[in-house]
């Protein structure tokens, strides 16, 4: 037997909407020959199973087990065929490809005259669009057919491709060093987390500028841009410089507010651009500025031009709940957090397919604090062991790091006592290994060890100690990252003066806030 969520036709098959799966079959009944055809037979089998089963398939007798390989393949490029058929899936840079597709065809008949036409409307559509890379792949089939093709104006239409091709060359060649940047900086994120040190910050900064491509700003186009903020996006969150972020990921978003019609084009990073502005904005401690965000993100989501598509729907409900979580942590409003985790958990399950498993942990993880904030101290443990004992996954260290750490502080307000020495020497074990002990880490551990030795009437002494302890280092640019993860100074000062945690929150959430109506922000 085989996994459902590791058989790509089965998954494919069960992505399909009702309306792709009636256009399928009518794609496949355009020819009497299909109609009782193996692929089809199979396609209806899979498409009634709730989970993948080769034995099953094999007892129907559609199809003998030396062929299934073979005819899952046909079946799977039958219904990709299908799909881009359809008219949901049509969008601008499959219709101009679709057009280089026809020319091609028309230039392979020698209908020289015909496919230069039609590669002529397509390349200005493509740049009208930003679509660069497929707008030089026109230039040169349009290069190819004039050294065939002889027309009086050959003298100059030379010098006019020449020139068109040698510009899409240097600004498809800029675009893809600023990808290939941001896309290293991306990996360094997810791998390790915000540079820890010195040393790390200098690797960093060196890297980016020595990688990062010279060009005239003025020059760029909108696709451009759109990288050149991206790679600075991806730098000044590795180095904690989140007021950078901020302005970086502004300028994403205000382009994308002054082309209204480029949000059609690339949604995805019209929403990935929303999503890096509202991360900076909690990180800044920016609300308003964050639910003005939120709003008009939600606002372009469900409006009619927004392309629809499972990706899409993905992102934003990805987007859209992290980010209010984090809202709710800014805020100390735990109790409204717990109100989404029940349309998170649905959304977790709906999209396993769409998100990955390291952002599937991260909503494990805000989940977790929600709980801890909310004083659910048995749900925050059962979501961060799905996080701790997840061994097959590659995810940040930090997130690893913080969870275990948070694991210990919900054992320990839940009296489960008995616990707490395992994970205590589990997470010392796990943290050294890792070679990541900072300061912070370090008290907190010496803390939690030393517990058992404290009498109840010194808690309160030991938690002030500890409070004084950790306050030194909130804005010590290395150690202050821990208490990204873990607001553990607002649960210290909760212990110490006996409330809950939401309130020490939502008293420093009402401070940022009259200071916010009280003067102009210094990040507009």
């Amino acid at each position: 037997m085989t996994n459902d969520q590791k058989d790509n036709l089965f998954i494919l098959i069960k992505s399909l909407t009702k309306s792709e799966k009636r256009q399928f079959t009518l794609y496949v009944g355009r020819m009497d020959s299909n109609e009782n055809s193996k692929f089809l037979n199979l396609f209806q089998l899979l498409d009634k199973m709730n989970c993948y089963d080769e034995k099953v398939i094999l007892k129907k007798g559609i199809v003998t087990k030396q062929q299934l390989s073979n005819l899952k393949a046909h079946l799977y490029k039958q219904i990709l065929i299908s799909l881009r058929m359809n008219p949901m899936h049509k969008n601008i840079r499959i219709l101009i490809r679709e057009q280089l597709d026809f020319a091609t065809i028309l230039y392979q008949k020698g209908l020289y005259k015909q496919s230069l036409k039609i590669l002529e409307k397509s390349k200005l559509l493509a740049n009208k669009h930003q679509e660069k890379y497929v707008a030089y792949d026109i230039v040169e089939l349009e290069k190819i057919i004039e050294s065939q093709y002889i027309t009086r104006s050959l003298s100059n239409r030379t010098e006019t491709l020449v020139a068109e091709s040698e510009k899409l060359r240097a600004q498809n060649n800029l675009t893809t060093k600023l990808s290939n940047l941001s896309l290293k900086l991306y990996e360094r994120l997810i791998k390790a987390g915000y540079a820890k040190s010195d040393q790390e910050y200098r690797e960093i900064t060196q890297f980016f500028y020595e990688n990062l491509p010279k060009f005239d700003y003025d020059k760029l186009g909108f696709r451009e841009k759109l990288w050149y903020y991206k790679a600075h996006v991806w730098y000044s969150f590795l180095t904690q410089d989140f007021l950078s972020t901020y302005r970086y990921a502004s300028k994403w978003v205000k382009m994308f507010d002054k082309e209204p019609a480029m949000i059609n084009i690339h949604p995805v990073f019209y929403l990935k651009g929303n999503n890096y502005l509202m991360e900076s904005l909690v990180l800044i401690k920016y609300p308003s500025k964050f639910n003005e965000t939120i709003e008009q993100m939600v606002f372009w989501t469900k409006h009619n031009n927004f392309p629809k598509n499972d990706n899409l729907k993905a992102l934003t409900f990805q987007f859209y709940y992290s980010n209010k979580l984090n809202f709710h942590f800014l805020e100390g409003s735990f109790e409204k957090g717990l109100i989404l985790i029940t349309e998170i958990k649905k959304g977790i399950k709906h999209y396993s397919n769409q998100i990955d498993p390291h952002h599937i942990m991260m909503l494990y993880y805000k989940i977790a604090c929600i709980y801890f904030g909310s004083e659910d101290y048995e749900n925050c443990i059962l979501f961060l062991d799905k996080i701790i004992s997840n061994k097959s996954l590659k995810m940040r260290e930090d997130l690893l790091c913080f969870s275990r750490v948070l694991n210990i502080f919900a054992h320990y307000e839940a009296g489960f006592d008995y616990h707490l020495e395992t994970h205590l020497r589990e997470t010392y074990k796990f943290l050294i290994k890792m070679n990541d002990l900072h300061e912070v880490q370090k008290a907190m551990i010496r803390f939690v060890k030393g517990l058992g030795e404290i009498y109840p009437h010194e808690l309160k002494t030991a938690f002030k100690s500890l409070y004084n302890e950790l306050k030194g280092y909130e804005n010590d640019p290395y150690e202050r990252r821990s208490f990204l993860y873990l607001d553990i100074l607002s649960w210290l000062e909760s212990k110490i003066k006996n409330v809950p945690i939401a309130s020490i929150i939502r008293e420093k959430a009402s401070t940022i806030n009259r200071k916010e109506r009280s003067s102009i922000s210094p990040y507009s």
